[in-house]
This record gives C-alpha cells, structure tokens and sequence, in this order.
C-alpha cells in the first residue's frame, strides 16, 4: 500500500532537495537527498540488499528531524544473531555475568562434568569449524566469564569448556565477581561485534535466553566498549586461575 508522506522540513527552498518527509502516526521517516554512489564510498558503508545512502547537510537534520531521545528495543531472531558470528569482519567479545545457564545443563557434556568423568568435546561440530574457520581467516574471539568465589557448579564448568573453546581459536579470560563489581562492571551479557554493534542476551528468571536485542547507538556501544577495555585489562587466562 502506499504511503502518504508529510513534508517535514526543507533546507533547499523550492528546489525540492534535501527534504524530509514522515508518515502520519509513524516514527520513521524518509530522506531525500544527493545519493552516494561513487563505488569507493559505498564500500565503506553496511547497506543491505536494496538499500541506498543519500547526503544531507547537518542543519537539514538538527533543525527538522526528532529532538528527544528515544530507546526502541531492537530485538533480533536467534537465527540472526547466529548469522553475525558468519559476517563479522574483525572481532566479536562477550562478557558472561550469569551463575549459571539452563541451556548448558541440557548438553550431554554438562552430564559427563556433574558426574565428574572426564568431558568429551566435539572440536569438529558445526559451531567449532566456524570459530576455527574465522579465528584462522585472522578474526578475534575473545570472552571475559565472571566467577563467583568459589565458582558455581555451572562456572566450573564453563571452565572446562574454555578448553574447546580455546582449541578453536578463542582467547577465554575470568575475572572474580568481586573485581567486576569493583570495576562497576554492567550484570549483563553481551557480544561486541567488530567494536561497533552490541549485542545484549537476555535471559528469565530461570537462566535460559530468551531474546537478543541489538544496541547500535554510538554512545551506548561505547558505553560497552568501556566495559569491555576494563574487564580485559584486569582479568586472567583461564588457565591461570586459582580458585
């Protein structure tokens, strides 16, 4: 159906461009501007298929477009969070805060480590190719997991599981809960992707995930990346740690 748009606001007169327009009880708008199109440029920028970029001046935006900050959760499938890890093109970090998470105890390998035998881990599933694809094709994966004193039975065992993820190219660090609330360390879980996406995990009451939002506002991403820059800096190979 087509739309009807409202003209927002214009800095050209009556030449028509740039403009911006808005659809009546929508909070979206459209721009119209010079479009990009040098080949060089348009490689610098991540559209997606059918996606276009236009140039506007700064004074087009400050003076018609929103003024008050608004947070819409941007929440994302699993399938698409599980694609980022395939199209990342430098770096993907994760902190990890929880006690424990309910989708680990379901594995065959939580089983083995509660019963305390040895755990086999599969380095040739589908998840440890991609990392040892990606970690060899020159991409980091990096992970800070945050223990308790002394660590829950779920932390022990991610312990353990730090040495797959060790063997497929990840560089897994902890850090004492009692450092990470000292560095005012945020009680979420998150990945940072490529230093410019977030990626925040949210989970129930009884520790299984149940969505994905993505957080790509410049200040908020920073706001991780701080986070991140502290608790890698103080935190140890997972090999190193004592408790």
């Amino acid at each position: 159906m087509t739309r009807r748009l409202w003209k927002v606001g214009t800095n050209s007169g009556n030449d028509g461009c740039p403009t911006l327009y808005t659809e009546p009880g929508a909070d979206t708008y459209v721009v119209q501007g010079n479009p990009v199109t040098d080949p060089a440029e348009v490689a610098q920028l991540d559209l997606g298929d059918g996606e276009a970029a236009v140039t506007v001046p700064r004074e087009l935006l400050a003076n018609f477009g929103p003024k008050e900050p608004v947070h819409v959760p941007q929440p994302i499938s699993f399938a698409e969070f599980g694609g980022m890890f395939a199209t990342l093109r430098h770096s993907a970090w994760r902190l990890e805060t929880r006690e424990r998470y309910a989708e680990d105890e379901q594995t065959d390998t939580y089983r083995q480590f509660a019963a305390g035998e040895p755990v086999t881990w599969d380095l040739d599933d589908a998840w440890c190719t991609n990392r040892r694809e990606q970690s060899a094709a020159g991409k980091r994966f990096e992970r800070v997991r945050v223990l308790d004193e002394p660590p829950t039975p779920g932390q022990r065992y991610l312990l353990d599981n730090a040495r797959r993820n060790s063997a497929v190219g990840e560089d897994i660090r902890v850090l004492t809960r009692s450092q990470a609330e000292e560095l005012q360390l945020p009680r979420e879980d998150f990945w940072i992707f490529d230093a410019r996406v977030v990626a925040l995990l949210h989970f129930d009451d009884a520790d299984a995930m149940t969505g994905v939002e993505l957080i790509t506002n410049p200040v908020e991403v920073l706001r991780y990346a701080q986070a991140r820059e502290a608790a890698w800096h103080h935190a140890v190979p997972y090999s190193q740690f004592g408790g």
